[in-house]
C-alpha cells in the first residue's frame, strides 16, 4: 500500500477510538461495480471483501446485515432466523439516512444510528476480510473477530452463492 495519506472517516475514527487494528486499502471506485471490482483491484479473493447492506424488517426497523462478496443475502433465511416476518433492502436515500453513509461507501463502524448487525457466520472463520471505510473506494482489513468486540453482532446464516 502507498504511504499517500488517507483522510479520517467516522468509520476509522470509530476504529480508533476502539483501539482497533486495521489496515487502509483505497482503490478506484466504480459505479454498480460491486465488489468485484475492490476485490480485483485489491488482488484478494471477492470471499474475502464485505459488504455492509442497511435492510429493514416489516415494521421498517433498519438492520445492517455483512456479507460476502460474493454471496447474496436470502431474505427469507435471515427473516426466519432473527424472527421478523419480512426482511428487505432499503431503498438508497433510507439506507443513507439509517447509516449515515453514501451506497457503496457504507461501513458497519461509525453509523449515524445504532442498529443491530447480523454477520454471516462463515466470516468469522476467515483470517481477514477487507470491509468499507466509510467512503466509495476505500476498504479497511481487519480481523473478522474484531468486529465482534464493537459491534452488535449477530451470527446468521443466510448466504446463497451467486
Amino acid at each position: 500500500m502507498s504511504s499517500k495519506h488517507i483522510s479520517e472517516t467516522p468509520a476509522t475514527q470509530f476504529l480508533r477510538r476502539h483501539r482497533i487494528v486495521f489496515s487502509e486499502h483505497p482503490y478506484a471506485y466504480e459505479e454498480h461495480g460491486g465488489t468485484a471490482v475492490s476485490a480485483r483491484a485489491l488482488g484478494v479473493s471477492e470471499h474475502h471483501v464485505v459488504k455492509t447492506l442497511v435492510m429493514q424488517d416489516e415494521a421498517a426497523k433498519p438492520l445492517l446485515v455483512l456479507m460476502h462478496g460474493d454471496c447474496k443475502v436470502s431474505t427469507k433465511n435471515l427473516a426466519r432466523q432473527i424472527a421478523r416476518k419480512s426482511i428487505e433492502p432499503c431503498q438508497p436515500d433510507v439506507a443513507n439516512r439509517h447509516s449515515g453513509y453514501l451506497i457503496g461507501g457504507t461501513s458497519p463502524f461509525g453509523t449515524r444510528r445504532a442498529m443491530p448487525v447480523y454477520i454471516e457466520q462463515t466470516i468469522l472463520d476467515l483470517d481477514k476480510i477487507y470491509i468499507n471505510g466509510g467512503r466509495r473506494g476505500y476498504l479497511v482489513g481487519i480481523a473478522p473477530q474484531s468486529l465482534l468486540a464493537v459491534l452488535p453482532c449477530t451470527a446468521v446464516s443466510c448466504a446463497l452463492t451467486d
